[in-house]
């Protein structure tokens, strides 16, 4: 991996010198990965508190930790449930269980954070940066919030135990899936009405993710070593594509083989998360149904996985950082104290000088259209 400065033992000299919290200034035209700490539930060991920044174009070596608010009563962090980010607004938000957080990109300074009803989980930003969908915790509804002030502008109710959530990459449309429905439910990205539910899926929606033109949706499933299609127009469901050569055990987390679906950012392949056989299941998305084609092993179970803006890397819960092209693993993220880092709560954004003009999502949503 090339250092980010001459001698990467001078390098973390220098950061363990000046502080772990203070920020060090990228160069010109830097992409950064962005990882929310604690990211496997509550578990510190995995990188502790925090956002964990890596430069991207250097080997994801350690560039600074960002502070975050999101503690209990005891002051122990709460566990992170989602990571969204918006270059317009140059804002980064972060949930746990219990708050919102809103971050300025520019300065790594705590806006605000505030606390909902229901507590919160995994969100979604539309892509102008104006409005966040942020689900309940495993409860009935989703606030539909203001992005730059936090207020809370419409509230849907789909009673399914709100989990997960997308936008899609035009705005038009949000979608909404929870622990306790085998049902997706798709919202007017605009005025937040409720358009049409797909489904029923076999059980419970898990992660899942959409294509570039909101035509399907990709969709883990309670007790599947796999994933089902959904059309996104019809409402139904279209396949269903079990991993074959492997055999689904007990995960440590989630009690779902298959938790973390991604498309490449030009669809060509969908990429599955295996927890028990520590493997990443690569599939050609060119024909369908997906056709299974490898699988790449992990250094230890993943829960997730996204890509990159531009497809570069792919981007497991696990924490190693897999060359999307050649389907090999090149690096692993580790912080300033050289712990190595996981999390299920990761993006990419892309600044010129201080100024962020890209950023990512942590769903691993198709692009093409």
């Amino acid at each position: 991996m090339k250092p980010l400065m001459t001698g990467g033992i001078a390098l973390l000299g220098l950061l363990l010198a000046i502080g772990a919290t203070e920020a060090v200034e990228s160069p010109e035209g830097h992409r950064l990965l962005y990882v929310a700490e604690p990211g496997i539930r509550d578990y510190q060991e995995h990188g502790g508190h925090g956002i964990v920044v890596f430069d991207i174009d250097h080997g994801h070596q350690f560039v600074r930790r960002i502070p975050l608010g999101g503690l209990d009563e005891k002051g122990k962090p709460l566990a992170v449930k989602g990571i969204c980010a918006s270059a317009a607004t140059k804002r980064v938000y972060v949930s746990t269980t219990r708050t919102l957080q809103c971050l300025d990109l520019t300065t790594d300074k705590l806006l605000w954070e505030k606390t909902y009803e229901g507590g919160c989980d995994r969100m979604a930003i539309s892509p102008d940066g104006q409005t966040i969908y942020l689900p309940s915790l495993e409860s009935d509804h989703w606030h539909v919030v203001a992005a730059l002030t936090g207020a809370v502008i419409a509230k849907v109710t789909p009673k399914s135990g709100a989990h997960n959530t997308i936008y899609g990459i035009d705005g038009a449309h949000a979608y909404l899936a929870g622990l306790k429905s085998p049902w997706l439910t798709v919202t007017d990205g605009h005025t937040h009405a409720v358009v049409r539910t797909v489904g029923p899926f076999s059980a419970a929606i898990r992660p899942f993710t959409v294509n570039g033109k909101q035509t399907q949706c990709f969709v883990n499933v309670n007790n599947l070593l796999g994933f089902e299609v959904g059309d996104l127009e019809t409402g139904k469901v279209l396949h269903r594509v079990e991993v074959t050569g492997f055999t689904a055990g007990t995960p440590k987390r989630h009690g779902c083989p298959s938790h973390g679906i991604a498309l490449t950012p030009d669809e060509k392949e969908l990429w599955l998360t295996d927890a028990t056989n520590r493997r990443l299941h690569l599939f050609d998305a060119r024909v369908m149904p997906p056709r299974q084609t490898g699988s790449i092993e992990l250094r230890d179970e993943p829960g997730w996985v996204t890509f990159g803006i531009s497809g570069q890397y792919a981007y497991p819960s696990t924490g190693d950082v897999v060359e999307t092209a050649t389907h090999k693993v090149v690096a692993g993220l580790k912080d300033e104290t050289v712990r190595e880092v996981q999390s299920e709560k990761l993006l990419e954004i892309d600044f010129a000088g201080k100024d962020p003009v890209r950023a990512g999502n942590q769903f691993g949503l198709g692009q093409a259209r």
